[in-house]
Order: C-alpha cells, then sequence, then structure tokens
C-alpha cells in the first residue's frame, strides 16, 4: 500500500532562509493567549488575567496592565485613537490609553456575563467600532463616535468634569450607548469604588450547591480587589485596591447592537476587510466553531449606527474555524486538523486549501505581503508563497503556539545602542524591519526577524496571485503524486492502494479549490469522488452545470516494455511516462488544474461537477447504483465531458462530440453431453468450440464488412461535406480519409471472449461456450 503526501504545496525550504531568532521573552509560567503592537510596545494578553507590556526597542518589561479576573483572550489596537482593547474570560472589554497605559473605560457586553467569555475583536477605524465575538455565539457592536473624548492632566488620573458624570450604572436596551463613570480625583468618594463597580459572575461568584445561596459579589471563592495583597520591594505587604485601576467610566453595549445566534457555535476570530472605498463600506470576517466564515457587509457613511447584513457563508468540513487573516479580496482561514482555506470574496469561492499538517490546528495566521506564516498546535511556525509553497518551517515553541503578530520594529532609540541580547548587533540593524511575534503555552514571546518577500527575490508583495506557480507547475505535481500510488482495481491486494487513491484525489479537488466528497459504492468496490467547482455568477441567468467523468483506478503494468517504474512519473523527450498519465489519471489532474486556475482568474463561467469512479478497468462495479442514489448530491448536469479518447495527431488537440455507442450481445453453443476428454473422445464427438469458431468468422467478410443482414441499414451516407472534412483530417493525421470515417462514423463489430463451461485444461473439450460480441 502507498500512501502519497495529500498536499499540493511544494517544499523549498531552505535553512538559510529560516527568520533569525531576535529575543525571547518570559510570560511568569501563564500561556500567551493574545497578542498586539503599537509603534513603541508589544502587548501580551496571559492566562493569568494580566497584560504585559514590553518595550519593542529594549524588550524590557515596561509596564502590566491588571483589572481583568479572567483569561485576557484577544487583543486590539486601534491607531486612530492610541487605545488598546482587551477582551476576557469575564465578560468585559477593557479600553486602555496606550500613551499613558491607564484604564479608560469597562465596556460590557449585552446580557453582561450571559455573553460568556469574549473570544475576539475587531475594530474598524472609519465607523470607529469596535466588534465583539462571543461565547454565546451573538455578534455586538459598539460605536465610539457616541463617546466624550476624555482629557489626562500630567498625573494621569484626572478627566475632565465636563465630559462626564458621577458614577451610575444602567442596563438599558435602547440602541443608544450608555455610558456612566467613575472620576478619580474630583472629589467625590466612594467606598471601595472597584469592587462595587464589579459586577456578580454567575460561576466565580456563585456558592456551594448545598448553601442554595445566589451569587453575588462576596461570595468566597473569588477574591475581591481589596482582599488582595502583594509585597512591595521593601518587604511591605500593602492592598492591591491602589494598584487596580478606576475606570474613567462603564460603558454597556445596548441591546440594539446585538446580532444573536451570528453562528451556531463560539465566534473564535473576526477580521475587517476593507475595500476600495473604506469610508462607505467595510466587510466583517468572523470565523465559528461551526466550522463556517461568515461575511458581514458594514455600511460607514450616512447610517449613525450601521447593523452588519450577513452576505455570505463559506461553509467547510475541516473543524472549527479557529484564526482569520484578510488581505486584498482574499481571506485565509485556520482550521482544526491543518487545514488554511483560501477564500476569494469577489467570486465566494474557496479557490485553494493548504494542507499545513494533518491533525494540527493552525491556531494562528499572520502576513507580510504575499507570505503567510502559519502557527500550529505543535508549536511549528510555516511560511507559505504566493503560490501555496512551504518556503520554510521550523519548531519555535516547546507547545502549542496561540498567537501571532507581524509589526514593525520600533522607530525610537538611539541607532548605536547595542540590542539587549544580541552580541554586536545595533538598533540602527534591527529596527529598520519586521518582526513576527508569536505567544506559546510555553509561557514563551518569540520575536523572529521576517523580511518582505521581495526583498527575498520573490513578486510585488503587495499582490496575491494564487496563479503564481503556473498551471503546468501544479498539474506536473499533482499528477507525480496520483501516479505514485498503484491503484490497480483488479488486483485484490491493491484495493487498499485504490482506496487510498480516492482518499487523495478528494484532497486534491478540495486544496485546487472544489468541494469535495467521497461516495460509497458497497463493499468490496472501490468509492466515488465527488467534486464541485462553483462558478462565477454573472447575472440571475443559471450558471451551465458540466459533468466530467473520469476513473482513478489503472490496469496492473507488465514487468517488460517500461523503461522506468510505471508508478514514478518520468518525463523523457518531452512525454510524460507513468501508469495513468493518459488513461485516466492525467486528464482528471489537468482539467482539475485548469479549473483551478479558471476559479483563480473568476473566470470559471460554470459549475464543473467532478464524477471520478474507481472501477472503470473492472467493470464500473456499483456505479449506476450509486449515481442513482445520490443524483441530488451530484445534481444536473447540462452536459457530460469525458477525456478518455484520443488525439486525432501528435500534437494537434481534438473534441469528440459523439460516440458510436456500444451494444453487447452474446452468442451460446452446447450440446448435450458433459465435458469430455479430448485424449479419449477427440475426433468421434463434434466439439462445440469448433462450430462457435466457425460461426465467428462469417460475421465478418474479407473486406472487414459486418455480414450481418441489416447491420448498415441506419447508416446515414456520407455528404459531400463530411467527405471534405475527412479529406482535410486525412491530411492532418497522416491517415487515410476511409480509415477516419470507419473509426469515427460507422458502426463496428469486436468479438471481446469467449468462455468456456469448465475449468480451463488442456485436455478438455468442453460442450457449452458462450461469446460476447459487441457493436
Amino acid at each position: 500500500m502507498v500512501v502519497a503526501d495529500p498536499s499540493l504545496s511544494r517544499d523549498l525550504q531552505d535553512a538559510s532562509d529560516t527568520p533569525d531568532l531576535l529575543h525571547s521573552l518570559n510570560e511568569k509560567d501563564s500561556s500567551v493567549l493574545s497578542l498586539a503592537a503599537s509603534d513603541d510596545y508589544i502587548f501580551s494578553g496571559s492566562q493569568n488575567q494580566d497584560i504585559s507590556v514590553w518595550c519593542k526597542s529594549s524588550f524590557r518589561l515596561k509596564h502590566t496592565l491588571r483589572g481583568h479576573t479572567g483569561s485576557v483572550l484577544c487583543l486590539e489596537y486601534a491607531k486612530d485613537k492610541d487605545w488598546l482593547f482587551s477582551s476576557s474570560g469575564d465578560s468585559t472589554v477593557r479600553i486602555w490609553s496606550v500613551q499613558t497605559l491607564s484604564l479608560l473605560y469597562v465596556l460590557e457586553p449585552y446580557l453582561d456575563t450571559g455573553a460568556g467569555d469574549l473570544f475576539s475583536l475587531a475594530y474598524a477605524q472609519h465607523n470607529q467600532t469596535l466588534y465583539i465575538g462571543c461565547q454565546n455565539t451573538s455578534l455586538q457592536w459598539f460605536d465610539f463616535r457616541q463617546l466624550p473624548s476624555p482629557i489626562f492632566n500630567s498625573d494621569r488620573s484626572s478627566a475632565s468634569s465636563s465630559n462626564v458624570s458621577k458614577h451610575g450604572r444602567s442596563n438599558s436596551s435602547s440602541s443608544s450607548a450608555q455610558v456612566t463613570t467613575s472620576v478619580p480625583g474630583s472629589g467625590t468618594s466612594t467606598p471601595n469604588p472597584t469592587a462595587a463597580a464589579r459586577k456578580v459572575h454567575k460561576f466565580f461568584d456563585s456558592y456551594p450547591q448545598y448553601e442554595r445561596k445566589p451569587a453575588d459579589i462576596f461570595a468566597n471563592n473569588t477574591p475581591l480587589p481589596s482582599q488582595l495583597s502583594s509585597a512591595s520591594d521593601d518587604g511591605c505587604v500593602r492592598s492591591l485596591d491602589a494598584l487596580l485601576p478606576t475606570p474613567l467610566g462603564y460603558l454597556s453595549i445596548p441591546g440594539g447592537n446585538v446580532i444573536d445566534s451570528a453562528h451556531y457555535g463560539y465566534v473564535y476570530c473576526m477580521a475587517l476587510l476593507e475595500g476600495p472605498e473604506p469610508e462607505k463600506r467595510v466587510q466583517l470576517i468572523t470565523g465559528s466553531g461551526d466550522e463556517t466564515v461568515k461575511l458581514w457587509t458594514i455600511e460607514t457613511s450616512g447610517v449613525s449606527n450601521p447593523v452588519p447584513q450577513l452576505t455570505h457563508t463559506f461553509t467547510f468540513a475541516h473543524g472549527a474555524v479557529l484564526s482569520l487573516i484578510a488581505r486584498g479580496d482574499t481571506i485565509f482561514a485556520g482550521c482544526q486538523d491543518g487545514y488554511v482555506k483560501v477564500l476569494d470574496v469577489e467570486t465566494r469561492a474557496c479557490v485553494r486549501t493548504i494542507i499545513v499538517q494533518e491533525g494540527i490546528d493552525v491556531l494562528s495566521v499572520s502576513m507580510i505581503g504575499s507570505d503567510l506564516y502559519t502557527c500550529s498546535a505543535n508549536g511549528r511556525i510555516q511560511r507559505w508563497s504566493a503560490s501555496f509553497d512551504c518556503t520554510a518551517s521550523w519548531q519555535a515553541h516547546g507547545g502549542i503556539i496561540l498567537s501571532s503578530i507581524i509589526t514593525r520594529a520600533s522607530p525610537h532609540g538611539n541607532d548605536n545602542e547595542p540590542l539587549l541580547g544580541l552580541k554586536g548587533v545595533t538598533k540602527a540593524q534591527s529596527v529598520h524591519g519586521w518582526r513576527l511575534v508569536t505567544g506559546g503555552n510555553d509561557s514563551h514571546i518569540k520575536v523572529w526577524e521576517v523580511v518582505l518577500p521581495k526583498e527575498r527575490g520573490a513578486q510585488d508583495p503587495t499582490l496575491l496571485d494564487v496563479r503564481s506557480k503556473s498551471v503546468n507547475e501544479t498539474m506536473t505535481y499533482a499528477l507525480s503524486k496520483f501516479i505514485a500510488i498503484p491503484s490497480v482495481s483488479s488486483v485484490p491486494s491493491h484495493r487498499e492502494d485504490c482506496r487510498q487513491a480516492a482518499i487523495w484525489l478528494r484532497k486534491c479537488l478540495g486544496q485546487l479549490g472544489a468541494q469535495a466528497s467521497l461516495l460509497p459504492t458497497g463493499e468490496g468496490t472501490n468509492p466515488i469522488v465527488l467534486g464541485t467547482f462553483s462558478g462565477t455568477s454573472k447575472g440571475s441567468q443559471p450558471k451551465p452545470r458540466i459533468l466530467f467523468y473520469g476513473h482513478y483506478d489503472v490496469i496492473s503494468a507488465p514487468t517488460k516494455g517500461w523503461d522506468s517504474d510505471p508508478f514514478k512519473l518520468t518525463g523523457r523527450n518531452g512525454y510524460l511516462y507513468g501508469r495513468g498519465a493518459t488513461d485516466d489519471k492525467g486528464p482528471i489532474i489537468a482539467v482539475a488544474c485548469a479549473a483551478a486556475d479558471l476559479l483563480a482568474r473568476r473566470a470559471l463561467a460554470v459549475d464543473l461537477v467532478f464524477l471520478i469512479e474507481g472501477e472503470e478497468e473492472c467493470g464500473s462495479a456499483g456505479f449506476g447504483a450509486t449515481v442513482r442514489k445520490h443524483k441530488k448530491d451530484i445534481g444536473r448536469a447540462d452536459a457530460i465531458l469525458l477525456s478518455n479518447s484520443t488525439w486525432i495527431a501528435e500534437d494537434t488537440p481534438c473534441i469528440t462530440h459523439g460516440l458510436r455507442g456500444v451494444v453487447h450481445c452474446s452468442i451460446q453453443i452446447s450440446s448435450n453431453l458433459p465435458d469430455l476428454h479430448s485424449g479419449v473422445e477427440g475426433g468421434g464427438v463434434s466439439e462445440p468450440m469448433l462450430d462457435m469458431v466457425r460461426l465467428l468468422a462469417t460475421l465478418t467478410g474479407d473486406d472487414k464488412r459486418v455480414q450481418i443482414p441489416g447491420f448498415y441499414d441506419n447508416v446515414r451516407p456520407l455528404s459531400e461535406d463530411e467527405r471534405q472534412l475527412y479529406t482535410r483530417l486525412a491530411a492532418i493525421t497522416q491517415r487515410p480519409a476511409a480509415s477516419l470515417a470507419s473509426r469515427w462514423r460507422e458502426p463496428s463489430l469486436t468479438i471481446h471472449n469467449i468462455q468456456i463451461s469448465g475449468p480451463r485444461s488442456k485436455a478438455s473439450i468442453f460442450h457449452t461456450l458462450r461469446s460476447r460480441p459487441a457493436t
């Protein structure tokens, strides 16, 4: 049994091209769940509820942002406001000033803790709106244009009293934002304001069940800020009340800013896709545990509180969507089990599937130019080119990689100052570039030096061209893997190879952009591969639907007659040799790659359905019954295309638009005697075999004309126009016109086999024979 590598991506790794590790940061025995970066800082959100602030230029810990009571699941930097958003398992979003590293607001979702963990954030600058993906499957948002801007003084602890009101709470479900504030330093004092501001959490603030008491903030299983303490440098223990920040205000998402059941699973990841006119419209992308990516359109001009409108749903079968990134009109979705889906926004099609490593979840994806970096649960990072080839792969962490970002190096600092931890390297040599920052459950943050693809000799990094690898390159590479599987359907020992060929082809079609599956044909027979490439819709007219038929099984290769391994694709003198290269693996891959190329160029104007069986070389067992059973899944067919015929010349392709068809019949001759021994009875009895041979010999004459009466009665006479066409074709093919006409337009008769009544014995006279001529 041969199991081929399912990935169509070539391994083009160069050890010298692996990114250099610039620095490693330690997160104090806590998983790094989220990352963000500003011009000066790297922010890391951890499982221990804190946000560490690292200086980009020195890689030293600058500050720690505290206040969350749950793991920090997502960080989002708003450059226009110089704000940092953090979402947590405590069902809150906190808004921090990046300039002062102080807490500005606490944003609570609609239904408070009922929203569950807040897994994902996306901030749209053009409408100053933050979008939140929730554990309760809802999509929520808050418009900060309705919020007064805080004004800080030099001690970072007071705000303009004209812009805020005294502390209060509101749970209004109206469509306008609710703002309640607490003003430090304004003369208003409240006992323990941090504790009073905290809402009851139905889980963390619950009592033991036997006490039968409702949850409240005084439950003993959750320490209040006033109960926390910290040892200072002088050894004294002080209350952390003074260390935990008090926000300027508490914000509540109104009920009108919620889409309930936006997905049928947790909303794990989000991204924004801003088109050519983002001031008018942006698109929000959400990924979920329900194996879908959804595309939402948001009007950003002339609408005070635009509601995201669902415009398309991409549905997969590769587990939860765990990570997202968007560039141009292309979305990259990292999924469970090691798949990355490449989605085209304009055509609403999946144009490619990258198999990173089967069975290993892709938890984070980042991008610079046309280079995609995938971070997986096995601690490995892989870099993929615009042609989806793996150009680098390395072990980055000792555990699961949970988060990643790409950011510019710090523009500040003394260029001649040595860089901490890098001997002989100055900031001038380090800061003018890009950094890939990754965080894992090994308590480490790694900073890698990455460069634009253009600087490594690749194409323009601003362009994402899914066709940058030529169709011929993709086709030849895929065919080499397909040929390597000895899917000989007539040999029982190759039955598992046939199944593996079907599995490989399903994955191949999926990677090229089709929705693919396997259809079982019954016990002991090979499955059918069903794959559909969905074309681009133009207008309201339904797209033509073309059914392509082929077969992935092959006949066995004789030991003689091959100058190379029949199950290794070999090129010689302009030809490709390998079992199945012509019949029928080569045509299958050629048509699939052509469909993928058209799909990537948004030029596939039809729905192309692949129906590929694995029993054609031994009678197509189970094919008809399976097609009838799954007729609804296959769908209608306006035309059927197959590539199992020949060209009219070596370098002149042709399209066969008609076939003569096949009619099977059988002739049986028998006597009333049992089978006899030729050494005893030979010459003394009439032998049915000889009678069968005489009869079959009379079916055709010396001129190869069929002698059966009426055989040619329904054949249309050759017209003058057809005669001229055959004359032209004869000049192209260097074959007689009469020979071409006999092959293409006239009926023929072929004797396929003669079957005997008993075991094959050289000494037997068989008295029952069956012959199978075919017309």
